[in-house]
């Protein structure tokens, strides 16, 4: 179980910034178990660890979204604020890269600045010591053009949200996506 997640914990060992893994894997180790199929893997960094990045992806083919097109990129150019994702791969391997921001000691959401998470707790580790985003901050990302598979992340992680996470969603949600229908399961 978690085979995947397993291989990137291994790629990202040598890794000298903070990364955790994103998107609907985190959600899976959050529950403890796969409950979907999974197009790829994505891993959490933020922008200023980029030179890191760059570094421990020699070798690698890297990528940015440009107009809806994968434009091949080197890492160690200088990158523009506004990219928010990396796509990288090596042979079979493939890796979707989030870049997160931070100021002092508060993770910021990128689509509203004024949305924070304190670092220290912003990531969670598996049984099996995989780093992975919180849920509530993976919902947040998800709550933008929700599709089918966000709609049954949230359906299936609820259960497994304690108060304190079900509270900072709702209050980002409020601000951010103020008529999402995760709300209304979410105010009572």
């Amino acid at each position: 179980m978690f085979e995947t997640c397993m291989n990137a914990k291994e790629f990202m060992e040598g890794f000298k910034g903070k990364w955790m893994v994103a998107g609907g894997w985190a959600i899976d180790l959050h529950i403890g178990e796969e409950t979907r199929e999974h197009e790829a893997i994505e891993i959490a960094v933020f922008h200023e660890d980029l030179q890191k990045l760059s570094e421990h992806l020699q070798g690698w083919k890297t990528y940015i979204t440009e107009d809806a097109q994968l434009v091949e990129w080197d890492l160690s150019q200088p990158f523009d604020s506004r990219i928010h994702e990396i796509h990288a791969r090596h042979e079979e391997e493939q890796l979707e890269i989030l870049l997160n921001f931070r100021d002092k000691n508060k993770w910021k959401f990128r689509r509203d600045e004024q949305i924070t998470f304190p670092l220290d707790h912003m990531n969670l580790h598996s049984a099996q010591g995989i780093p992975y985003l919180n849920p509530e901050i993976v919902l947040l990302h998800k709550s933008k053009n929700t599709r089918e598979k966000d709609d049954n992340d949230f359906n299936y992680v609820f259960p497994f949200l304690n108060e304190r996470q079900k509270e900072w969603l709702k209050q980002a949600l409020i601000q951010h996506e103020p008529t999402h229908p995760w709300l209304e399961k979410l105010l009572y």
